[in-house]
């Protein structure tokens, strides 16, 4: 073998740097390993059309820790939030519902459609508020196994007992009501407006191959509620220079610590003696070795490409083999040379700075589920979209934009006779076109270029295995101490000296950054008890 390190991380997305980060600033000798030539996994900004910058898969941040933010300085280098003001979302009727960061404007526009609404929305608010901050320190801490008699784990479900006995009676249905119910369902109780209810369940399925009405959604709604900025919740942004920066902010302060990262360095193989794992090797030939390894990338590569078979146990295995991705996703990248004029609301104007949801009904958000499953990408789409050219101009020429599309659904596996992802690709991105244009005809005249990415591109260009987003569904049997598998929730894993800091652990997927820090505090201590 070649150099040693303390320990080798495979893959450079933001958990992984952040992971690399915290264990160099504890005094480890630290080498990163990316597959792509470019940082930032999923997190990343590239150049796809001369002088258009686009965040590729993420396109949002609001779920990055703020201790990490604080802790990594990431500020200082480079890292800048730029808030997102809103969410607009255009009707077929010609009408529209646009909630804004300003509350008194967002309780006049839903006061246009329900006067009822419009005070249920205070009430949700105040309701939501308490339900963040019980789950909050849980982001933060490694989820406690209630089948183990473990103190450390005891201590946890006492302090998670105490809080929810704080909390009073009818907050604490509200939190079961969220743990169990569908997002509909559980909106339904507040809201009478289609519109409304559309558009904020929608936060209940991105990365889930469910719909609106399926059982556990309603927990997904909240784990994106409880995005903050600055310590506000339901607060969402874009990075300057788009959420390749965040990567490359945490890359900088991990660099800082002395954090030596490789790219182009795709891993063959995790190299295991005596049950316990001692480095890495390349798809070049090169080996690595490192007193452990830590995997920011899913369970499928890590225990299946990455390890013989026979050197998992069984029952360990088979929990990997159900461990459910079902990636549901599409993402559409356009290069505009003018902005989309909606009917609703024609010409430019502030409603086209925040997100833009085509989530028009009930009804429309749960048939373009059917179409998913039953193999389909949906005719009729929800998409959600954002400008990230009008807050942040350096990642359009002058004049020009960029329009990101987060589309569901986008199902992997495609029924029989559909084809393939490959013949499919482009007729998808002109689902997505189309149906912007029934709200902004103008579309398919100003775009310059564009890039559809289905689920097979994300597995293929990205290491997204089924193109899940979160690295796996985030559905209620794969959340806290199931997280990746019964038992397994620890971030470590059957073969010593191997741990996994990705989105497929414990609190799960978005630009997070908690499971990579979370992660590093295992490995530390466990280095600790055994130095």
């Amino acid at each position: 073998m070649g150099q040693s390190y303390d320990v080798v991380v495979i893959g450079g997305g933001h958990n992984g740097l952040v992971n690399a980060a915290y264990l160099a600033k504890a005094g480890k000798k630290v080498l990163v390993l990316e597959r792509r030539g470019v940082l930032g996994g999923s997190a990343v900004t590239e150049e796809i059309f001369p002088g258009f910058q686009f965040s590729e898969c993420s396109y949002v941040v609001s779920l990055l820790r703020p201790e990490i933010i604080r802790e990594l300085d990431l500020p200082r280098h480079g890292l800048e939030i730029l808030p997102l003001d809103g969410t607009f979302s255009p009707m077929p009727n010609g009408d529209h519902l646009w909630r804004v960061n300003d509350h008194a404007k967002t309780q006049r526009e839903i006061r246009r459609h329900s006067r009822m609404d419009a005070e249920a929305y205070d009430e949700f608010s105040k309701m939501m508020t308490p339900m963040c901050r019980f789950v909050k320190p849980i982001l933060s801490m490694i989820p406690p196994d209630p089948t183990s008699l473990n103190p450390r784990d005891l201590r946890k479900l006492y302090f998670l007992g105490r809080r929810l006995q704080q909390l009073s009676s009818d907050e604490r249905y509200t939190l079961i009501q969220l743990m169990t119910m569908s997002a509909a369902d559980f909106l339904d109780q507040w809201f009478e407006t289609d519109v409304l209810k559309a558009t904020m369940s929608a936060s209940g399925i991105i990365g889930t191959f469910l719909g609106i009405r399926s059982p556990g959604t309603a927990y997904v709604l909240l784990h994106h509620y409880m995005g903050e900025i600055d310590g506000a919740f339901r607060s969402w942004g874009f990075s300057r220079g788009g959420t390749g920066a965040i990567s490359l902010a945490i890359a900088a302060a991990a660099r800082e610590a002395g954090v030596e990262i490789r790219t182009n360095a795709p891993v063959a193989k995790i190299i295991v003696k005596n049950g316990r794992s001692c480095g890495v090797a390349l798809q070049s030939g090169e080996e690595i070795s490192a007193a452990l390894v830590s995997s920011s990338v899913d369970p499928h590569l890590t225990f299946e490409k990455f390890l013989e078979p026979n050197e998992l146990p069984g029952d360990f295995l088979e929990d990997v083999r159900r461990y459910k991705f079902r990636g549901s996703s599409g993402k559409v990248n356009m290069a505009l040379d003018a902005l989309p004029d909606f009917k609703c609301m024609p010409g430019p104007g502030p409603h086209l700075r925040g997100a833009i949801s085509i989530s028009p009904g009930m009804e429309y958000m749960e048939r373009a589920y059917d179409d998913a499953k039953y193999g389909r990408y949906s005719r009729r789409p929800y998409i959600d979209m954002v400008i990230p050219s009008l807050t942040d101009p350096s990642v359009a020429p002058p004049g020009k934009h960029v329009l990101s599309c987060f589309v569901q659904y986008a199902p992997y596996k495609l029924a029989a006779g559909e084809g393939t992802w490959d013949d499919q690709r482009e007729k998808f991105g002109d689902t997505v076109v189309d149906t912007i244009a029934e709200h902004a005809p103008n579309i398919k005249s100003i775009i310059r270029g564009r890039q559809v990415l289905t689920p097979l591109d994300l597995e293929r260009e990205f290491g997204l295995t089924q193109g899940n987003i979160f690295q796996g569904e985030l559905s209620l049997e794969q959340l806290f101490f199931l997280r990746p598998a019964p038992g397994w929730a620890y971030y470590r894993t059957p073969i010593d000296n191997l741990y996994m800091c990705g989105s497929a652990t414990h609190p799960g997927g978005g630009i997070m950054g908690a499971p990579g820090r979370i992660a590093s505090q295992v490995i530390l201590r466990d280095w600790k008890r055994v130095s």
